[in-house]
């Protein structure tokens, strides 16, 4: 096995890197002959234990798809519910996405269902809107395409393929995070613990069984799959073959992820701060982060090509940043030269000119291209981090979802009960020590070794996969802890970062020698002991649980939705348009084809705007306003619930009727303090005074269904 991706001492000679150095002991391994050549019985160890890590890792991968699978259907009785109930089931947005797929399958042809979804008049009411430049809807795009080519028709229904296909992307998921750990410390022992952390951390590293066509399920298989290649890449001496292949990976995987998610931009913005940090602080090789930031603008651009050039990943800051960074390694060439307080002063310059290139480029194409798509983002971030109060409904939308807090403090209680977390601390911290020594170094001028005649005292080193997973690991911790819904990014990483030190050879000699206890011999010990004793003790105190788990049986129940369903799909026109929560209506789309007035994919100005006029059925606002409103958009159905016109989720301030107050000026309902210049509303609020029947509403509003959760009102058609 090779040896991990993290610290060393060693002498240097002249002129060579410290990152460098480190990959250069490899050379020096015992079972190297003099004369250069690996013995037979090493080549054979290492070939039989690549082998059998690899046949685990595959083991490994389709068993966690499996066992997400099990847990799917025990946890809804999938296989034996209603067609509607199947559809039901993909709440929100995953509705929206699922029902582009069962169109496509609909569609009379292949051709025919590409048209409908770029001429799309279904989506948004009086609107003809491109699905395949707004939306990441190529993955629905491809599943349909090859379940109607494939011979399965007979023996898999369409929903069967579609979800078995996100399940299998989780065995790709497992085996991506078990190699990249298996990469960084050298031993596929590491990739083991890794995988058994993310399984047993399930609440944590996933929620693909029950939000099954989130865009993150699609993309966060490829993501791990780009961070095990750029790890390989990293590698000093590939061959040019292997480096050519290692950066395909690169790209395809890049491309992919940015392709099945909307938020692709945003981490790919935080990878390239990642590259962006380690190639200042000379800690990764320039030429491959040249590549990297090239593969990462390449792989956007054509992600926007078959987006119909859309303009949100064009004005986006991954973009800008990139280039702006490409620009000024062309202008500062000298920037790796000189003493500390030089090359800080360069580091300072070069920064700053960065960042004003980067504000400067974004700025110029979002006035060219007129984009104001991504505003409520900004806007919810300024607020988010306190630079000012705000009254904009989307911004608070986002503020008030638990999904876009911050990381509750629960989660480490349940990181640290499977020992993920401690491990994690316990490895990190002695890895940034040596990491900010090796930036000294670099920066200093300490890294370059005088001649072998006048050796130096021995210095800490970093290898570059090590140090690229460390930055990796820090930032997007950062995100995590201000957003939980971007938490999947970094536990599953925790996972890989782990394991791999405590597998890791050098981290323990780190650790050893500075205790002075380092021998090769406790080093080779502990480095099995302690991951294969964390193995079994995890396995005595889960796996029960997880036999528990696989054992318990549910089932769906939602007869409230499933009647509204097939009330609409038996007493509504084809052609009728419905109002009603963005969330509610993904699953009337996609279980009753009806036209919407509105949806839960928010990254469109003009739908925000929308959204929030058609939010107003649960203002304070007057039947007549509210007609004239749903009209303009036409609406023929509006659909009341009950959960949200007397919401108790949400606490005072945070319920959508409060935000809707806030945002028209208005007081809000119930005992508590209200912001400034807020006035009563004239009218009472719509959602409870139409349930009354009074005059002034019926005139405008027909009640045509009814249940304990739901209340559908027609739209009577004036003159």
């Amino acid at each position: 096995m090779e040896v991990s991706d993290i610290m060393t001492t060693i002498r240097q000679r002249k002129g060579i890197k410290v990152t460098e150095v480190a990959e250069d002991h490899l050379s020096q391994k015992k079972n190297v002959k003099s004369d250069g050549r690996v013995p037979s019985g090493g080549k054979l160890w290492k070939r039989f234990s690549l082998i059998v890590g690899g046949i685990v890792a595959v083991s490994l991968g389709l068993l966690t798809s499996l066992y997400v699978a099990t847990l799917h259907e025990n946890d809804l009785w999938f296989s034996n519910i209603k067609e509607v109930e199947r559809e039901i089931s993909f709440r929100t947005e995953c509705g929206l996405y699922y029902s582009y797929y069962k169109q496509m399958l609909q569609a009379p042809s292949i051709r025919q269902g590409l048209h409908d979804l770029v001429h799309d008049n279904k989506t948004e009411s009086l609107r003809t809107i491109n699905i395949l430049e707004r939306m990441n809807v190529y993955q629905e795009v491809f599943l349909s395409i090859l379940y109607k080519i494939l011979p399965i028709q007979r023996y898999l229904e369409p929903v069967y393929f579609y979800i078995y296909t996100l399940f299998g992307l989780q065995a790709l998921y497992v085996i991506a995070l078990y190699i990249t750990s298996w990469l960084l410390s050298g031993t596929w022992l590491s990739g083991l613990l890794a995988a058994f952390w993310y399984i047993i951390n399930r609440i944590d590293t996933t929620r693909v069984e029950f939000t099954i066509p989130l865009r993150e399920n699609w993309a966060l298989p490829f993501f791990a799959v780009q961070i095990a290649a750029i790890t390989h890449l990293l590698r000093p001496h590939l061959q040019p073959l292997h480096e050519r292949l290692t950066l395909l990976v690169v790209f395809l995987s890049t491309f992919l992820f940015s392709l099945t998610w909307q938020f692709n931009q945003f981490m790919m913005l935080i990878q390239a701060l990642v590259l962006f940090i380690l190639d200042s602080l000379d800690m990764l090789p320039t030429a491959k982060v040249m590549m990297l930031y090239i593969i990462q603008v390449t792989g956007l651009l054509l992600v926007c090509i078959l987006q119909f050039f859309n303009s949100m990943i064009l004005g986006s800051l991954v973009i800008s940043f990139n280039v702006s960074v490409l620009l000024a390694r062309t202008i500062q060439r000298n920037l790796k030269t000189g003493g500390l307080l030089n090359r800080l002063g360069k580091l300072f310059l070069h920064v700053l000119l960065v960042l004003c290139l980067t504000l400067l480029v974004n700025n110029f194409i979002k006035k060219i291209l007129n984009l104001e798509s991504d505003e409520h983002i900004f806007k919810f971030l300024k607020a988010k981090f306190g630079f000012g109060s705000t009254r904009d409904f989307d911004a608070n939308l986002y503020l008030c979802e638990e999904a876009f807090g911050l990381l509750p403090l629960n989660t480490f209680s349940r990181l640290s009960d499977t020992f993920l977390f401690y491990a994690y601390i316990f490895v990190l911290f002695p890895i940034m020590i040596t990491a900010a020594v090796v930036a000294f170094q670099n920066l200093s001028g300490s890294a370059n070794v005088q001649p072998i005649d006048k050796m130096e005292k021995c210095t800490v080193a970093l290898k570059p996969g090590a140090a690229y997973n460390l930055i990796h690991t820090v930032l997007f911790g950062c995100l995590a802890l201000s957003t939980m819904r971007m938490k999947y990014l970094w536990t599953s990483h925790m996972c890989v970062f782990a394991s791999f030190g405590l597998c890791s050879t050098e981290v323990w000699g780190f650790i050893l020698k500075s205790v002075h206890l380092n021998t090769p011999q406790r080093i080779c010990v502990i480095k099995y002991l302690v991951p294969i004793a964390t193995l079994l003790y995890l396995s005595h105190k889960f796996w029960p649980g997880m036999m528990d788990e696989l054992s318990e049986l549910r089932e769906f129940y939602d007869p409230d939705t499933v009647e509204l369903m097939n009330w609409i799909k038996s007493n509504t026109p084809k052609t009728a348009a419905f109002a009603g929560s963005m969330q509610l209506l993904a699953g009337v789309k996609l279980c009753t084809g009806r036209i919407l007035t509105n949806h839960p994919h928010y990254e469109d100005k003009s739908l925000r705007e929308r959204t929030k006029q058609v939010y107003q059925i649960y203002a304070k606002r007057s039947p007549e306003e509210v007609y004239q409103t749903l009209r303009s958009f036409g609406t023929d159905y509006v659909i009341l619930e009950d959960s949200i016109c007397y919401e108790r989720r949400h606490s005072r301030g945070c319920r959508l009727r409060d935000l809707l107050d806030i945002a028209n000026g208005h007081i809000m309902d119930g005992v508590g303090d209200n912001e400034p210049n807020l006035k009563p509303s004239a009218y009472p609020r719509f959602c409870e005074e139409i349930k009354k029947n009074l005059p002034a509403y019926t005139l405008y509003f027909t009640r045509v269904f009814q249940n304990k959760t739901f209340h559908v009102y027609k739209l009577t058609k004036h003159k």
